[in-house]
């Protein structure tokens, strides 16, 4: 609702025709722009707005005519976020008598009666939404103020002479205070040069909104061929209810400065060729970002969570990778070690880490059904049993993925294969600035097919080293890792051994 005023005269004013338009950003906040006519006067025009959200940042309001053919000037911009309630209407009538109704029972019959009471405090503390402009301090300040201890939490009713620290009864209350609220209301002192009707455009970014996607993988009961289902769950606690929304959603890391608080044009390249299936939902890049817009206008409501399929795709090809990273560090003794604290430990690194972890991979390409820039989310693996049904495998998260690149996700332990690391030698000349240690690692395949174990050793003790005796071959994948990839037999057990010297 929309009303305009001008030297005194109320004009009522209608919301425009046009369906609102939301981008959310996956990083809790939104961006809305809706359509709101004007009917404005010559001069300085009072209007007031009464559809925003609850969660509005004010100084992020923009209201223009998108045709440029009005000059709009906002002299003066007033949000209250504050909807009359109980306790506001209580806190209005502070040191006044009103009347409350004392519900009661008598001889088996509900009965009712009035009894005036003077307010003399209401109880009611504001400043919620201030929690977020002035940071932790303020807030653990408001928290004591309105704490039942600090008193200033709990009413004061005046009754007969006497003092209650409750209220008596439901207050009834006489009217609504001239300037009080029922929703979140933006005001302006509006300067237009001219007076007319206007089709004005209003945009802001809000709070209290965000979304995020889910994916749910299947593979059949025997080989690696996968389905795959993607949703995006939009999440509205705004305060405002989006009725026929046009919906955008905004995938990325996008820089926003966070409050202090402890609570918490399109430069795009063309559409995705992705089109396994019809979806409902459309991918473009946009920026540095990438946009995901929903096909068909939908109604979002104030809390509500909603759900829709943006991607679906079969016959990817993956494959299961085992990876046995077998040294077990305590982080908590250790953190803040430099290398020379752990060149000096004779005894860092020597725990073994008996699990080996199970990862699926998979390449997020079009000759591989896919080939859509997959926003981060969680997913979740599932496989078909003999009789059909489908047993969870494991789940776990991913990040922002382009097209083109390798999807890599841990789904668990493997049950039937093992490893098993141990120290075998170890060797130090302090005075001549070198150390030699060599390590055995023993990996046991209790499954009826053959395995191959990426064996990954962290080359910890310094930054000069060379590994002088192995029994396999390896690959260096950065300054201080190599991998062993080693293939086990069923139902046997695979040795690898190697020294690796260091010197400083």
């Amino acid at each position: 609702m929309i009303l305009a005023t001008s030297a005194g005269l109320l004009i009522a004013a209608g919301a425009g025709s046009a369906n609102p338009a939301l981008t959310i950003y996956n990083e809790n906040f939104a961006v809305v722009r809706d359509a709101i006519h004007l009917d404005l006067k010559p001069g300085v025009n009072d209007i007031s707005y009464t559809e925003a959200t609850m969660h509005l940042e004010p100084d992020s309001v923009v209201l223009r005519d998108p045709t440029g053919t009005h000059d709009l000037q906002i002299l003066e911009q007033n949000f209250r976020a504050d909807p009359i309630s109980q306790g506001l209407l209580l806190n209005y009538y502070e040191g006044k008598t009103i009347d409350f109704e004392v519900s009661g029972l008598e001889n088996g019959q509900a009965t009712k009666q009035i009894v005036h009471g003077k307010i003399v405090r209401s109880g009611y503390v504001p400043h919620q939404i201030a929690y977020q402009q002035y940071g932790w301090q303020y807030a653990q300040e408001q928290m004591a103020y309105s704490s039942p201890d600090a008193g200033a939490g709990q009413p004061i009713i005046e009754v007969d002479g006497k003092l209650m620290f409750r209220l008596p009864g439901e207050p009834l209350f006489p009217s609504l205070p001239d300037d009080s609220i029922l929703k979140p209301t933006l005001n302006w002192e509006l300067d237009s040069a001219a007076g007319g009707p206007v089709e004005a455009e209003l945009s802001y970014v809000t709070g209290g909104m965000s979304w995020h996607a889910d994916y749910n993988v299947v593979a059949p009961e025997k080989g690696d061929t996968l389905d795959l289902v993607g949703w995006v769950t939009m999440d509205n606690q705004s305060g405002k209810t989006f009725r026929a929304a046009k919906i955008k959603l905004m995938a990325g890391d996008v820089n926003k400065l966070q409050p202090n608080a402890v609570f918490g044009g399109a430069r795009g390249a063309a559409q995705s060729a992705f089109a396994i299936n019809r979806t409902p939902v459309s991918e473009k890049a946009f920026d540095e970002y990438h946009l995901y817009t929903l096909e068909r206008p939908a109604t979002l409501l104030d809390r509500e969570t909603k759900q829709v399929e943006f991607v679906h795709a079969a016959g990817i090809k993956s494959r299961v990778l085992y990876v046995y990273d077998g040294a077990q560090i305590d982080n908590n003794r250790y953190n803040g070690w430099n290398v020379e604290n752990i060149r000096n430990d004779r005894d860092y690194g020597t725990q073994s880490n008996s699990k080996v972890w199970v990862m699926r991979e998979f390449a997020n390409a079009e000759s591989n059904h896919l080939g859509m820039p997959l926003p981060k989310g969680r997913v979740r693996f599932y496989r078909s049993d003999a009789d059909g049904q489908m047993e969870f495998t494991g789940e776990n998260t991913i990040d922002h993925t382009p097209r083109d690149e390798i999807i890599r996700v841990t789904t668990g332990n493997a049950f039937d294969v093992v490893g098993e690391r141990t120290r075998t030698n170890f060797k130090e000349d302090n005075g001549s600035h070198w150390m030699d240690e060599s390590f055995e690692i023993k990996l046991r395949n209790h499954k009826k097919e053959a395995v191959e174990i990426r064996v990954v050793e962290h080359l910890y003790r310094g930054d000069n080293w060379e590994i002088r005796e192995k029994s396999d071959d390896f690959i260096k994948t950065d300054s201080s890792t190599v991998d062993f990839q080693v293939p086990v037999a069923p139902d046997a057990e695979k040795t690898v051994t190697y020294t690796v010297h260091y010197s400083w």
